[in-house]
């Protein structure tokens, strides 16, 4: 089970999130401020650190900057900061990764296995006939590798590594935003699943969800 150590000072985040880290099978403690962060990462080792940037007494980067002093553990930042000076300084400083607030949970949740899945040296992905090798950004299927356009790459990432789990148009287009930088529209994400479909073939899994979304089974 993996450990988080999840830094946030407002009530109503922590227990929405909590809760469903929790039932995502996360082992989580929650630290209210920077200085019970700090001696809680010196206490016990932690496989991920969730800090928001914002804090009562010390902002995330400076829990960063003490806790870097003494373990590699990786940090994804929390922020309603979304400037760009803020995004750049928590990348500069060795983060795996930000989400910026308000965000949806399954993106997040999306990134936080990916930076697991990293540091657990594990680069292939698998299911079914499909395998992905994250690391060059490649996908085989049956063994062979196949084309994939980079917003197609990251629709079908985010597909198996949340299969089984409804995954809505919003999140999918988030994640097209997120790789191109330009506004993708609702109908184009059909063209692009559409296109992941055929070359998928017979190893094509992903279902629709009427009204929703999609659902890789």
């Amino acid at each position: 089970m993996n450990r988080l150590l999840f830094v946030e000072d407002d009530p109503a985040i922590i227990l929405g999130l909590q809760y469903t880290l929790e039932q995502e099978g996360y082992s989580v403690t929650v630290c209210k401020n920077a200085l019970s962060a700090v001696q809680e990462a010196r206490n016990a080792p932690y496989d991920l650190l969730l800090l928001d940037i914002s804090l009562p007494d010390h902002d995330g980067f400076w829990i960063y900057q003490k806790i870097k002093a003494f373990c590699d553990t990786p940090v994804l930042f929390l922020t309603a900061r979304d400037e760009e000076e803020n995004i750049v300084k928590g990348l500069e400083s060795g983060a795996e990764d930000y989400v910026t607030k308000p965000f949806h949970i399954r993106e997040l949740l999306l990134r936080i296995k990916k930076i697991l899945q990293r540091r657990e040296g594990n680069s292939l992905l698998a299911y079914r006939g499909i395998q992905i090798d994250m690391d060059a950004g490649k996908v085989f299927l049956n063994g062979e590798e196949t084309e994939f356009t980079a917003l197609e790459y990251r629709i079908l990432l985010t597909l198996i590594l949340n299969h089984g789990k409804l995954i809505t148009r919003e999140l999918l287009l988030e994640q097209i935003w997120d790789s191109a930088g330009n506004f993708v529209n609702d109908n184009t994400l059909t063209v692009y699943i559409k296109r992941i479909r055929q070359k998928l073939g017979e190893c094509n899994y992903i279902r629709t969800v009427k009204g929703s979304g999609y659902r890789l089974e």
